[in-house]
């Protein structure tokens, strides 16, 4: 049976388990019932690019006593994974190409799954929320540059030239048309939610001007920004302006309310716990009852059935 809609998911930073996703999967079935069956979900998982070399680090570290074991796991695999998708990220084969081919992939999967150019849902964790933005920002300019030769292409990623990675990210080996670059693009993204999402990080040593976020992808695109205040990983972005005052929706949300969740509420604890809340489950569903309502998604100009 060809799916409706896709949901698309991003892990944050820090050593990653396959299954990342379980949990969020099940709650959101648990809302949305039987229509479930007609979501292409697919999760992505960047952090294999990262993490082989991050364990073989960690593992050499075990030669010296060192305190705060799991404080310092943390920042190793954590602050990492933001350093090395970012440090010399124009050299072929970085970090951050591979990150955006697995995004690729995904997204040209889920294509195939719904057999149209139907709506797409992100959800992205922490430095998700950076890594998936950076890939909109790259495909939106890689397509104003096709259309006005005086705009640079990007410079890193696969967006300097999508056609050089057709292979990697179609498994059947064959070219990439123009309708699938155009859905790669994100052309038919209609929502995003980010969680405990760290932009703010990125962008604070830009100049003011320099701070642009993505454009609209979509006519009723909506972002929805959750932060817990005592999540020093968790940012507000509207603050950032440039746009994002307008393009984002901040959510201020207390992550691990309950008897059982004391632990987690008003610590950083909370910073990994956002997809286990129905602050953010609930919003995230009724994005997802939307798209499934409204399958026939954006356009495609260069569309022919699949």
């Amino acid at each position: 049976m060809a799916k409706s809609a896709a949901l698309l998911l991003l892990h944050g930073m820090g050593e990653t388990e396959a299954n990342y996703y379980e949990g969020l999967r099940q709650r959101v079935s648990d809302r949305l019932g039987a229509v479930m069956e007609k979501l292409a979900f697919r999760p992505i998982d960047y952090q294999k690019a990262l993490q082989r070399n991050q364990e073989e680090v960690w593992l050499r570290m075990q030669e010296h006593t060192l305190r705060f074991k799991e404080l310092r796991q943390f920042f190793l695999f954590g602050i990492a994974d933001a350093a090395g998708l970012e440090n010399r990220k124009e050299l072929d084969g970085s970090v951050y190409e591979e990150a955006q081919v697995e995004i690729a992939r995904q997204l040209l999967a889920a294509r195939n799954e719904m057999q149209m150019d139907g709506p797409v849902v992100v959800i992205a964790q922490s430095l998700g929320g950076q890594v998936f933005s950076s890939y909109l920002y790259d495909a939106q300019r890689a397509e104003e540059a096709a259309r006005n030769p005086g705009i640079p292409k990007p410079q890193a990623g696969i967006w300097k030239n999508i056609d050089d990675f057709s292979d990697r990210i179609n498994q059947s080996g064959q070219p990439l048309t123009d309708a699938e670059k155009w859905f790669l693009a994100g052309n038919a993204v209609v929502g995003l939610v980010t969680t405990g999402c760290n932009i703010p990080i990125f962008v604070a040593a830009h100049k003011q001007m320099h701070i642009n976020p993505i454009k609209r992808p979509t006519v009723g695109f909506k972002w929805l920004n959750f932060y817990d205040r005592h999540d020093a990983l968790g940012w507000p972005l509207q603050p950032l302006r440039g746009g994002y005052e307008t393009l984002v929706e901040d959510r201020e949300v207390n992550i691990g309310r309950g008897i059982l969740g004391w632990a987690t509420s008003f610590t950083p604890l909370s910073h990994t716990s956002y997809w286990e809340d129905d602050d953010v489950i609930k919003p995230l569903a009724q994005m997802l009852e939307h798209a499934l309502a409204n399958p026939s998604g954006a356009t495609n100009p260069f569309a022919a059935p699949i």
